[in-house]
């Protein structure tokens, strides 16, 4: 995965950004726009860090969402494959499915 699709994608990263780096605010990622060196510039500003030691945050950042996305890829085949072989019910949220809460009979009357 090359950085131009976290730019892409960064409305769905952001919420791993948050996470990963406590000290940026969603507003502040919002505004980074998933652009690589305004990220590098805002982890030199709030964390007091070196470029390069910014620089190496982003990229462990970048394969760390390289791991989820392989992971959950694999994760979505064995899902598939149990239940071609009816091993698992209904299609989890994740993968286009649909989780629906039953209807409760209302007594008459």
């Amino acid at each position: 995965m090359n950085w131009d699709r976290i730019e892409g994608q960064w409305k769905q990263r952001r919420g791993k950004a948050t996470h990963h780096w406590g000290k940026l605010m969603n507003d502040e990622l919002a505004a980074i726009a998933g652009r690589y060196e305004n990220l590098v510039g805002k982890l030199q500003e709030k964390y007091g860090m070196a470029k390069e030691d910014a620089r190496i945050q982003v990229d462990k950042f970048k394969k760390t969402i390289e791991e989820l996305r392989e992971s959950n890829s694999k994760l979505i085949r064995l899902q598939k494959t149990l239940r071609k072989n009816g091993r698992l019910g209904a299609k989890p949220v994740g993968a286009g499915g649909v989780l629906r809460k039953r209807a409760r009979k209302r007594p008459a009357g």
